[in-house]
């Protein structure tokens, strides 16, 4: 299939003195003071400028086993983009990204990379590891600001193929099959494109003109985008069967947990992606339903500890509240998010209140919020994940004011699409069963990934699925066995 970017021919692996480049200092881009970022919603980071940007990719000793690359869950050719990087070839270094991701300004955004590339970095056994993600968001931002992201396609072929849902996997999906020569449509629930990359991830992490570019450059590749559609309701999985070749089903775990604490729908009580859109987004951005403003809040405490959470306690302390906490069972060192996140958080000045789990939602005489009790905890036994099981701490309660809480312990697949579709295989937790290297599902012509097949998971992990069922969908429409 064809492949994003006029992708130049692999460098040679360069001689370079490994020993004298451990010793370059590292290099970061500077950030907004927590004082100064709180007061806005620009993004946390600065871009590297050129020269820094050229320095700190020399640290990179490129290893012929590239670890970096093995760990990318997209195979980013990691040496090489960095090869070109630092003699300043910076259009050749994004083309080397993109032509494995379709998404690499918000993947150097969003990604762990401190459990993935730069995880693995051979440098970071030394010294701070190199600066994969920053460098990655440098190039393809300077890209698009200085030249030009190739648009070729393959001759259309006459098959049509329907994406359902607009974020990284339906993205990746679409942008494959459509320089594949395929005429590719992508419905979205939503108002505007983008799906969690537009509507889940607050503008101080990623800035939202990278979302309106990506759909621009699909676009620009023949792709149609019909934003604020819902398949279910608008139109039905059948009805795609009739008038496609194909479906692809990207439409994520949207659907949040519940606490199953008392008063829980109480006013003042909202699931985080309501939270992050209402205070994120506005105007035509937002459905009808999530268009009033977001009350006034001086007290705000969000129950989880992922990413998700980082992003609630941030926008709160950016919406104006004085008081804002988070509530977690388990402590730091279990914490599954980045640890960056947390780290831009407690620089903002959210209070952590780590070994603590909700028992009720407390309300005044109105009915509305006015705090949280809590049990303090500690840790036992480890779980079937291996973290410590949380365990009631005697005499442990107390009590949180709070005018808002937030919850953000994680999502689920939404159930109605199984219940919409009798025939699509689901496991128990709602998820769809597809073949793992093709991503075909149990109906014939449609496929899935994403959040929707794993439960919640990363960016990139989503962009990896949309890469196999892309090319899944092309062997199928080539006439190879189903």
């Amino acid at each position: 299939m064809t492949r994003a970017g006029d992708q130049p021919e692999s460098l040679p692996k360069p001689q370079v003195d490994r020993k004298a480049r451990l010793q370059i200092p590292a290099q970061r881009p500077a950030k907004q003071p927590p004082a100064g970022r709180t007061a806005n919603w620009d993004e946390t980071y600065f871009l590297f400028d050129a020269d820094t940007a050229r320095a700190e990719a020399e640290r990179c000793i490129q290893c012929p086993a590239a670890p970096c690359q093995k760990a990318c869950p997209v195979g980013n050719d990691i040496p090489g983009a960095l090869n070109f990087l630092e003699r300043g070839e910076f259009d050749l270094a994004a083309n080397v990204f993109r032509a494995t991701s379709e998404l690499p300004e918000f993947c150097g955004r969003l990604c762990p990379q401190e459990r993935l590339c730069e995880g693995h970095c051979v440098v970071g056994k030394h010294a701070l590891p190199v600066a994969i993600g920053k460098l990655e968001t440098f190039v393809t931002e300077w890209q698009q600001a200085n030249a030009e992201v190739d648009t070729s396609t393959a001759p259309p072929t006459g098959r049509r193929v329907a994406v359902v849902g607009s974020g990284p996997a339906g993205i990746g999906c679409a942008e494959r099959l459509a320089r594949a020569g395929h005429a590719v449509t992508i419905y979205e629930a939503w108002p505007e494109p983008g799906g969690v990359l537009l509507y889940g991830i607050p503008t101080f992490k990623q800035n939202k003109a990278a979302v309106a570019r990506t759909f621009d450059h699909l676009r620009a590749l023949g792709v149609e985008v019909v934003p604020g559609t819902r398949v279910g309701a608008d139109t039905t999985l059948e009805a795609l069967r009739e008038q496609f070749d194909a479906v692809f089903l990207g439409y994520g775990a949207a659907d949040g947990a519940d606490l199953r604490i008392a008063n829980e729908d109480a006013p003042g009580v909202f699931e985080a992606t309501e939270f992050l859109v209402r205070l994120n987004l506005h105007g035509d951005t937002l459905p009808a339903d999530l268009a009033e403003p977001m009350p006034s809040m001086r007290r705000v405490v969000v129950v989880g500890g992922g990413d998700t959470s980082m992003d609630c306690v941030r926008s709160a302390r950016r919406a104006g509240a004085e008081d804002v906490r988070l509530v977690y069972r388990r402590t730091e060192r279990e914490m599954q998010g980045r640890s960056e996140e947390r780290q831009h958080a407690a620089e903002e000045g959210v209070i952590f209140e780590y070994l603590t789990t909700p028992l009720e939602i407390l309300t005044d005489a109105a009915g509305h919020v006015r705090g949280l009790r809590c049990q303090r905890m500690r840790l036992g036994e480890p779980d079937d994940t291996g973290r410590a099981r949380p365990e009631p701490e005697p005499g442990g309660e107390f009590d949180l004011e709070a005018d808002v809480v937030v919850i953000a312990i994680g999502y689920n697949v939404d159930p109605a699409w199984g219940e919409r579709t009798p025939g699509l295989v689901r496991d128990r937790w709602e998820r769809v069963v597809v073949d793992p290297d093709t991503m075909k599902a149990s109906l014939e012509g449609v496929f899935a990934g994403g959040d929707n097949v794993n439960g919640a998971d990363l960016v990139v992990t989503a962009l990896a699925d949309g890469h196999r069922a892309a090319d899944g969908i092309h062997a199928f429409l080539n006439g190879q066995p189903w």
